[in-house]
């Protein structure tokens, strides 16, 4: 059976070149980055020879990138440590963040470490009302924003830039979860005001369990994470050296390739969605979908009301689709998508995430249309 992976939101399949550069510093390269001698000092070159690689391509210092081990610890240590560092009170996000930020921040919220969550209002598209933001920014108490550049479930993209020069204006520190853009669109710091940014290599064609934190030099905080003095004391604990050197050659190779690979995705977001009008009546869709407003990775499908809708992630699956309802982070649970809650959506009509890679084909996507068809019909209400 042919299988179409379109699950890409949730990970991508690691690229040849980065599993080449990973393997060489396993099978070459085993000392310990921090040691004194010629097999550490080895090592240590490696590290900060990716450093300065990432660092280049977001136009950052290496002094503000520090590696962690994904995007829900950097965006654990830009919220917590950004917020402890400065005596904040008062943080906004929105209702439709990932989890890693959501409980993170209403964690702290009960735990009496901010006195006030306030949530910016979002459209039925995802979209953040900058009005609002700027009228919940309107104290004289100094705020931590959070809001990230794509949604990982609906693709709607918010304008980083805008709430940059929005929290400048009201000196708030800015947070951007930007885990789903990183290596997709391009980062450079010195035009963003973002005091953090974010990355997860295995979004980009690198591998799980390593990312960045980006932290702004204008800022100082805490670690998290204590143990050791490694990453310029503010991460303890020995580095996941081939992981760090895979995400550096991942982001090298995904800024190169970039606007190829963002015109083929686009053109299969665009096939897929036209395709799917045409052939499925009463087919909808969540988030913004136009290019300039939409992350062109992520594609989610509202269904018509079927019969067995819990099902149809399922029969997708047996039928080789895979693809995903929802955060990839709640796979396996019988909550609803609190992002899908969030705007509103009808509770009624399965919601089908599907995320594209510079993998993808339009051969693929033809098998899934064929097959999505088929499950539609088989569950289509009498």
């Amino acid at each position: 059976m042919k299988r179409v992976y379109l699950d890409n939101a949730a990970t991508t399949p690691l690229d040849a070149a980065v599993i080449a550069e990973m393997t060489n510093v396993m099978e070459n390269y085993f000392g310990n980055p921090s040691a004194i001698h010629a097999l550490g000092r080895e090592v240590r070159t490696l590290v900060e020879k990716a450093r300065k690689t990432v660092s280049g391509l977001l136009n950052a210092s290496p002094s503000e990138i520090f590696f962690t081990s994904g995007g829900t610890e950097a965006d654990n240590t830009a919220i917590r440590c950004g917020i402890a560092a400065y005596g904040i009170k008062h943080a906004i996000t929105s209702k439709i963040e990932h989890h890693a930020v959501e409980h993170t921040l209403n964690t702290m919220l009960k735990n009496g470490e901010i006195d006030k969550l306030s949530f910016v209002n979002i459209d039925e598209k995802g979209n953040v009302d900058y009005n609002h933001l700027e009228e919940l920014l309107q104290n004289n108490e100094r705020t931590f924003v959070s809001l990230m550049h794509a949604n990982n479930e609906l693709g709607t993209l918010t304008d980083m830039v805008k709430v940059g020069d929005i929290c400048e204006k009201y000196n708030a520190i800015y947070h951007a979860d930007t885990v789903q853009t990183m290596g997709h669109y391009p980062h450079n710091v010195r035009e963003l005001k973002a005091h953090f940014i974010v990355c997860a290599a295995h979004k980009l064609h690198g591998p799980k369990g390593v990312g960045f934190l980006y932290v702004n030099s204008n800022i100082k905080i805490p670690p998290m994470i204590y143990g050791g003095a490694q990453e310029r004391n503010m991460r303890g604990g020995t580095e996941n050296v081939y992981g760090i050197v895979g995400l550096a050659k991942a982001l090298e190779i995904a800024y190169a390739e970039m606007a190829e690979h963002q015109a083929h995705i686009q053109g299969l977001k665009d096939y897929l969605k036209e395709q799917l009008i045409a052939e499925i009546p009463g087919i909808g869709f969540n988030g913004e979908t136009y290019a300039d407003k939409s992350l062109y990775t992520v594609l989610n499908v509202s269904f018509p009301e079927m019969d067995m809708a819990d099902m149809l992630l399922f029969n997708l699956d047996i039928n080789g689709i895979c693809a995903s309802g929802g955060s990839a982070c709640s796979s396996g649970s019988n909550i609803g998508s609190h992002v899908l809650n969030g705007i509103n959506a009808d509770p009624n009509r399965p919601s089908v995430r599907f995320s594209f890679s510079k993998y993808t084909t339009k051969e693929d996507l033809d098998y899934v249309i064929e097959k999505v068809k088929m499950v539609v019909k088989q569950n289509a209400l009498a």
